[in-house]
C-alpha cells in the first residue's frame, strides 16, 4: 500500500494535464479514464478541490468547458488564481494594467483600471507579442514603485498539438528588464493552497495534491506539508522524477491510476 494514500480526507486536483488536456476544436480532450476518475472520488466521500492557474477564460467559462466535456464540476468547487487577485487588487487598492488572454478580461470588469499603478499578467497566449510586452514594462518602469503581479508562474503547459509556453517565462522576462520580484497568485503561492484547504475545512496532513507540474503542483503543495502525487500526464516529462528540488510522494500513471491506489487504502471499491 502506498504511504501517500493514508489518512487522506480531501483531495485537491490539478485539472490541464490531469484532467484533460487542452486545445482542438472543442477546446480539449479528457485524458482517459479522468471522468470516471472524478466520478469514483466523489462517491468515495473524500472532500474535493480542484486547483488550477487556468487564466485563458473567467472561473465560470473555464467550469462551463470542462462540463461540456463531461466533467461533474462546478464553479464552487474550482481554486483559481483570477478571482483571487482581482480581491487582492480592490483591497489594496491597486489598479492594474492587464497583460492576459482577451477571455479573461471580464473577471476584471469591477475593478479600477485608470491610471495603472500595477501590472497584472496572466497566459495571455498570442497577446504576448512585443508591443504588449513592452507596454506592460513601460508601465512599470514609470512607477516608483513597481508591482508586478503574476497568475502563476508555471514554464510550460500542454496542448493538444504539444508544449506550450506559460506565464512564468515572461513574468521573468520583465522581472529582470524591471529589476522587481512578481508577486504570484496561483500555484505554488502557499496562499493558494492554503485557501483550497480552509474552503475544504481540513488539514495539510489531511489532504493530497495529484498533479502534473513537479514545481509547482508538487513543490508547492509539500511547502504547505501537503503529500503530492504526480501524474505521468499532460506536461509531465520523464527528467521531472530525478528533479534536483522536488520529490513527489508517489508517481502514477494517471489519475485513474492515482484514485485506485487512494481508494483501495480506504477498503473501497468505489
Amino acid at each position: 500500500m502506498a504511504a501517500w494514500a493514508s489518512a487522506v480526507r480531501a483531495v485537491l486536483l490539478d485539472i490541464s494535464g490531469v484532467l484533460y488536456d487542452s486545445g482542438g476544436v472543442a477546446g480539449g480532450i479528457p485524458i482517459p479514464g479522468s471522468i470516471e476518475a472524478v466520478n469514483r472520488l466523489r462517491h468515495s466521500g473524500l472532500k474535493l478541490r480542484f486547483c488550477t492557474n487556468e487564466t485563458q477564460a473567467t472561473r465560470g467559462q473555464f467550469v462551463q468547458k470542462l462540463q461540456a466535456l463531461g466533467f461533474n464540476i462546478s464553479e464552487e468547487e474550482v481554486t483559481a488564481p483570477a478571482p483571487a487577485a482581482r480581491r487582492m487588487l480592490k483591497e489594496r487598492g491597486l489598479r492594474p494594467h492587464l497583460l492576459v488572454h482577451d477571455a479573461l478580461v471580464p473577471e476584471f470588469d469591477s475593478v479600477d483600471k485608470s491610471e495603472p499603478n500595477c501590472v497584472l499578467i496572466g497566459d495571455a497566449a498570442e497577446n504576448f507579442s512585443y508591443q504588449n510586452l513592452n507596454q506592460a514594462f513601460q508601465v512599470l518602469l514609470g512607477l516608483e514603485k513597481p508591482i508586478l503581479i503574476s497568475l502563476g508562474r508555471g514554464r510550460y503547459y500542454k496542448e493538444t498539438d504539444g508544449l506550450k509556453l506559460d506565464v512564468g517565462a515572461y513574468m521573468k522576462a520583465l522581472e529582470y528588464a524591471c529589476d522587481v520580484s512578481a508577486e504570484v497568485v496561483g500555484k505554488p503561492s502557499p496562499k493558494f493552497f492554503c485557501s483550497a484547504l480552509t474552503e475544504m475545512g481540513v488539514r495539510p496532513q489531511e489532504a493530497l495534491m495529484i498533479g502534473d507540474d513537479i514545481v509547482n503542483d508538487i513543490g508547492g503543495a509539500q511547502s504547505c506539508g501537503i503529500q503530492a502525487v504526480l501524474v505521468r500526464t499532460g506536461k509531465y516529462r520523464p527528467a521531472d522524477e530525478h528533479h534536483v528540488e522536488v520529490t513527489a510522494d508517489g508517481y502514477v500513471d494517471n489519475l485513474a491510476q492515482a484514485v485506485d491506489i487512494l481508494l483501495a487504502s480506504r477498503g473501497s471499491g468505489q
